[in-house]
This record gives structure tokens, sequence and C-alpha cells, in this order.
């Protein structure tokens, strides 16, 4: 299998985190590509015509894609139960939530980066950021029973939510007020999947 993926991209650091929690790295080959919103690289877009990473082509049959599909696939190829039946609508809400996090950092990101600064709105990157902020409260508040739980997909995808944060937006300072999710974070990003796929 290959896995076409950014070093950056905290949607693919979900998968690298799975697949090395799961044993699975040395099944699937990255393949690193760059790619922009305004010029897709065009084996990406063969694989996902979004144009989105992660793609995981596979052996035996069409591309998947998006990274949620994708960490379902290989924790059911693994049966590494990262999304336990018992917790299944728990996990799924907190991975959505994470992704949630994410695409309100990246487009603050990608207001900033792609927009000509005369056009750049401040009003839009803060209501952007205000979506991830509310998230955010939302766990520290509501889900750190569940976090402090058995490491189950929930947990990998508002960890790398967070790395995300720190990385692309650290003067927004996640950790403000959520103390609890701070400390929590400290501990899960000790773990050697967490260390081995620290964005760059």
């Amino acid at each position: 299998m290959k896995l076409i993926s950014s070093p950056a991209s905290p949607f693919v650091r979900k998968v690298r985190v799975l697949l090395l929690e799961t044993d699975q790295a040395a099944d699937v080959e990255e393949v690193v590509i760059a790619t922009t919103p305004f010029q897709t690289d065009t084996g990406l877009k063969a694989a996902n015509p979004l144009g989105k990473i992660p793609a995981l082509i596979r052996d035996d049959g069409p591309a998947i894609y998006d990274s949620r599909v994708i960490c379902r696939y290989l924790d059911d190829r693994a049966k590494a139960g990262l999304y336990p039946e018992a917790r299944l609508w728990d996990v799924l809400t907190l991975e959505a939530t994470a992704d949630g996090i994410i695409e309100g950092t990246l487009a603050t990101v990608y207001e900033n980066r792609f927009r000509d600064e005369g056009m750049r709105m401040q009003s839009w990157m803060d209501a952007q950021w205000d979506k991830a902020a509310r998230a955010l409260d939302a766990v520290n508040d509501r889900w750190m029973s569940h976090l402090n739980g058995p490491v189950d997909m929930a947990q990998i995808a508002i960890a790398c939510a967070l790395g995300y944060a720190d990385f692309r937006v650290p003067d927004r300072n996640w950790r403000q007020g959520r103390d609890a999710l701070a400390a929590w974070y400290a501990e899960f990003e000790k773990r050697p999947s967490m260390q081995a796929t620290i964005p760059a």
C-alpha cells in the first residue's frame, strides 16, 4: 500500500500514528508530495478527486480517503480495536471534534499563506479559531474521562490536533484555561508514535 502524504499535515499524522501504534508502518510506503489548494499534485488528484491528503492506495481495491476512512480501514485491517464497539459513538464524535479543531487551525494558516496581504481578513481568521477554541473547551470540560481511558482513535486524533495548533498557531495558546487537556497532552505526546511523527 502507498500513503500519499505531506510531513506537516495533521491529517496524515493521524494515519502515521495509527500505523505505528498498530505495527503496520512497514506495510505502507509513504509517498511525500508537495501540493497546495491552487496547484494540486497530479498523483494526488488521481487517487482522490478532491485533491486532499491523505489518500491510501490499496493493492486490492481503489484508493480510499479521507483520514477518518483510512484510519477505520487500517484499524480494521490490524484488528487493533482503536474504534471499540462499546465506545464507538464517543470515539467517532471526538475524532470529528479533533478534525474540526484542525480545520479551524488550517483555515487561519491558509488565509495567511495563500491570500495576498491586502485581502486577508483578521475577523475571518478569528472566527475560524473561535470554532476550534469552542471545541477545545468542550474537550477540556466534557471529555477528559474518555481521554484518560484506554487508548483509542479519539486520543490519537485529539493529540494530533493539539500538536498542529502548537506547530502552526502557537500564539493562540490553546493551553490557556484548559489545564486538564494540557496536562493530558503533556503525557500523551511522550508516546513513541507521537515523538516519531512530530511535524517539520
